[in-house]
C-alpha cells in the first residue's frame, strides 16, 4: 500500500515551525478567509470552511480572529482579497514540484517563488509542467485506537481507497470527492480523524539520496516557508536512512 508517512513527518517538524514563527496563523486565516467567499460563511452548509475553521481551533486560535477571517470572506468586514494560484515547477534531477498559493499580489508572489526555484537548482513553470504527475486525493489521519478490520468495513466502505500502518497512526487515501464521506463514516462509529485535507499525490516517486536529496528537501521548506504558500507537493522519496543523515539524527 503506497505510504506517506514520511512526508507527514516532515510536515509535522515543519509545522511546529511554523507555528513558532507565527507563520501557520497566517496560513489558516487566508484559508479561512478564502473558503468563505467561495462557499459563504455558514459552517454548517460550507465543508471547506468547516475543515479550515477546525484546524484553527485545534492550533488553539482565538474565536474572534476565527470571526474576523470568516467575516473578511462574506464581505461582512474589510479585508484583502486573495487570489489562489498552483505554481507547477520542477527542482534537482527532474524533480516535479506544485506549489498551492494564496496572494494578493499574484507578480510579487510568483517573481518570489521563481526566485526559490533558481537558487535551489529548479525552474518554475508553466501550467502543465507538473500537474500531469499528480493525483488529486483525499489523506485522512487516525489514530491506532481504530483496528483494521474497522478501516476495511468503515472506511474503505465510505470510499477510501487505501490504508497504510504508519506506526502510531493509519493514514487513509480517499478519492477527492469521497473525503467527506469518509471522515463522516469513521465519525459516526467514535473514529475521530486527527487530520484530513486535499492533496496532490505522485503517481510515481523519484528516489533521490546525496546533496540532490538535501537540495530537495531546502526547496520545499523555503517554498514551505513563505506567507503566500499554503501547501507544497513533490514527487521525489528520499529513504530513511538518508532523512536520519540530513537531519543528524
Amino acid at each position: 500500500m503506497s505510504g506517506h508517512s514520511k512526508w507527514a513527518t516532515i510536515k509535522h517538524k515543519k509545522g511546529a515551525l511554523d507555528a513558532k514563527r507565527g507563520k501557520l496563523f497566517t496560513k489558516l486565516i487566508k484559508e479561512i478567509t478564502v473558503a468563505a467567499r467561495i462557499g459563504g460563511g455558514d459552517i454548517g452548509g460550507n465543508a471547506r470552511l468547516r475543515k479550515a475553521v477546525a484546524d484553527a481551533k485545534a492550533q488553539s486560535m482565538p474565536g474572534d480572529t476565527i470571526q474576523r477571517a470568516v467575516k473578511r470572506g462574506t464581505g461582512e468586514l474589510e479585508g484583502v482579497a486573495y487570489e489562489e494560484i498552483v505554481y507547477e515547477g520542477t527542482g534537482p534531477l527532474g524533480t516535479l514540484f506544485l506549489v498551492e498559493a494564496m496572494t494578493d499580489n499574484r507578480n510579487r508572489t510568483v517573481a518570489e517563488i521563481r526566485k526559490m526555484f533558481e537558487k535551489h537548482n529548479g525552474v518554475l513553470g508553466s501550467s502543465g509542467t507538473a500537474g500531469w504527475a499528480f493525483e488529486r486525493k483525499g489523506l485522512v489521519t487516525v489514530g491506532k485506537e481504530a483496528t483494521e478490520d474497522q478501516l476495511m468495513e468503515v472506511a474503505v466502505g465510505a470510499g477510501a481507497e487505501d490504508y497504510q500502518n504508519a506506526g502510531e497512526e493509519w493514514h487513509l487515501t480517499t478519492a477527492a470527492d469521497a473525503l467527506n464521506a469518509v471522515v463522516d463514516a469513521l465519525d459516526k462509529v467514535g473514529i475521530k480523524a486527527k487530520s484530513n485535507s486535499l492533496a496532490y499525490l505522485p503517481k510515481v516517486k523519484k528516489p533521490l539520496a546525496g546533496r540532490d536529496a538535501e537540495v530537495a528537501l531546502n526547496l520545499v521548506e523555503v517554498l514551505d516557508d513563505h506567507d503566500d504558500v499554503q501547501n507544497v507537493y513533490a514527487d521525489f522519496d528520499i529513504s530513511e536512512e538518508e532523512l536520519s543523515r540530513i537531519h543528524g539524527e
